[in-house]
């Protein structure tokens, strides 16, 4: 699946969770995901713990958090 796919996973609706990146409109959001993979949990753990969640969901995460930390810094 290609990036721009994968990114189409993640919604933004303002009624949902804050405002805050969910995974395909459920309340699963994408900090959610990067906690438990931070804190040491496999994808196929995240999987069972949260059987809703597709692989695709986990690497959508990934690259949603890559395209937010990587930002150009203009020097003044």
């Amino acid at each position: 699946m290609d990036v721009q796919s994968l990114l189409a996973r993640i919604t933004i609706r303002a009624e949902q969770c804050g405002g805050r990146p969910c995974i395909r409109g459920m309340r699963i959001r994408v900090t959610d995901i990067i906690d438990l993979l931070a804190n040491g949990r496999t994808a196929e753990q995240i999987l069972v713990e949260l059987p809703d969640l597709e692989g695709d969901d986990i690497k959508a995460a990934l690259h949603y958090v890559r395209r937010l930390a990587d930002h150009p810094v203009l020097a003044a």
